[in-house]
């Protein structure tokens, strides 16, 4: 079948990995996971998300964007070019949650950080966060490799560094395009 993946892995350290990026990129709408023993098994411990309002199917049936339109838009275009950048093969809508606030949360990144260099859909990169996009042509790959510890391989680190010259190059022909704003 088309859909299927090649040495595919499901995978709790890539939440980790998840958490610490949306750190180094200025995120905060990935909850903080860390590595812990249970039962003497190495697993992913998740910061449990207080006011959760809807995930994104009730979100999409409401046909709502909530008080705010244009942050709730802000906040959909950070998801896309994160999830583009990790190779977030399961984003569903369910992996997608809206507290009280109007604050988005992007949980469950177990399917992510493939070894794929290339973008899975470019086209829904319509634009990018300046502080994200200033950070994410910041990130390096021993920067990358202390801040992830056992979360990523080298060569997961390189295929998220290869991801990131292809969005930022795409960011940049679109700011050429049509300017800054």
């Amino acid at each position: 079948p088309k859909n299927t993946e090649v040495n595919f892995k499901d995978l709790f350290r890539y939440n980790i990995a998840g958490y610490r990026l949306s750190l180094l990129l200025g995120l905060d709408d990935v909850p903080m996971s860390v590595e812990r023993k249970v039962q003497g098994k190495e697993v992913a411990m998740t910061w449990w998300l207080d006011d959760v309002m809807m995930d994104e199917g009730e979100r999409q049936k409401q046909h709502t964007v909530g008080p705010n339109p244009s942050r709730t838009a802000s906040q959909i275009h950070i998801l896309r070019v994160f999830d583009e950048l990790i190779q977030n093969r399961d984003r569903n809508a369910g992996n997608l949650l809206w507290t009280s606030d109007w604050k988005m949360w992007m949980i469950d990144h177990t399917r992510s950080f493939r070894l794929g260099k290339d973008l899975l859909n470019p086209k829904v990169i319509e634009r990018c966060e300046r502080t994200m996009l200033e950070k994410m042509r910041g990130l390096n790959a021993s920067q990358l490799a202390e801040t992830m510890g056992k979360s990523l391989t080298k060569d997961e680190i390189a295929a998220l560094l290869a991801r990131r010259d292809a969005i930022v190059k795409l960011l940049d022909a679109r700011i050429a395009q049509l300017g800054e704003d």
